[in-house]
């Protein structure tokens, strides 16, 4: 099941709803963006083009398992679309948002991710006519949920720098999105300037990160830049072979640099 680990980094080869390995109660931050449902080939692990009701089971059970590992002042901060068009039209923000917070999670704010493009669109609907057009917007969201209490409850060192702390307290971030699976080698990889904002933001250096759906790695690389310590489940071998050479690529880069400095 334990894959890799390096330091504070750790990864899990596992499906994630039947992870043993970590305890309750010992989250202090989770970041993750969970498959949308959109029928995009993963490989092996996951079928991404189940129903919307079965995908919406889904998600209640690993959002319960995320409330279970979650300290009570624990943060979630869920990158997920406004909604999916694939197969019937669907509003899964108002959809997830709900089930967590029937689960427990409460509901702090949702950041709008501004992405500067919109991938693979094809059809307007209705062409320059009322009949039935198609609105969409190149954009998605960031929703920050807690535990229990929203102020931690222990005194930590914050790394981030205040010019970081006013411009990432907007709510509204814009930085490009990762386009294309040839570039890192996953389908829908999210750019480490995401999570790394998340972390920076909600957590002290030192705390424990989840990302319970790692794909290409992105988090536990966020976690390296940020000293805190990460752990990351992927249910595909593939990507956490992915995430571990993208880690390492990471971790020599840093170390030329420590010797050329």
């Amino acid at each position: 099941m334990e894959y890799f680990r390096h330091e504070s980094i750790i990864i899990y080869n596992c499906d994630f709803l039947k992870i043993d390995t970590i305890d309750n109660n010992s989250i202090d931050l989770i970041v993750t963006s969970p498959p949308y449902n959109v029928e995009i080939d993963y490989g092996d692990g996951y079928d991404d083009g189940i129903s919307y009701e079965e995908y919406l089971e889904f998600t209640r059970e690993w959002l319960k398992r995320c409330y279970d590992f979650a300290k009570d002042d624990g943060r979630l901060c869920l990158n997920i679309p406004f909604e999916k068009w694939k197969n019937g039209h669907q509003s899964i923000y108002a959809d997830v948002v709900t089930i967590a917070k029937e689960i427990g999670w409460r509901y702090q704010t949702t950041i709008i991710w501004n992405k500067n493009h919109i991938e693979d669109r094809t059809a307007w609907g209705s062409w320059r006519n009322a009949s039935a057009p198609y609105v969409r917007a190149p954009v998605e969201a960031i929703v920050v949920l807690y535990k229990k209490e929203w102020k931690k409850s222990k005194k930590g060192i914050s790394d981030i720098t205040g010019e970081e702390f006013i411009e990432w307290t907007n709510g509204l971030w814009t930085f490009n999105g990762e386009t294309r699976k040839k570039k890192i080698g996953h389908p829908a990889p999210f750019p480490i300037e995401l999570p790394k904002r998340c972390i920076k933001l909600f957590s002290f250096v030192g705390d424990v990160v989840l990302d319970p759906f790692l794909g290409s790695g992105s988090t536990l690389i966020a976690c390296l830049e940020t000293q805190r310590i990460g752990i990351g489940v992927e249910i595909n071998i593939k990507y956490c072979e992915l995430a571990v050479n993208r880690l390492k690529q990471y971790i020599n880069q840093k170390r030329i640099d420590a010797y050329l400095s």
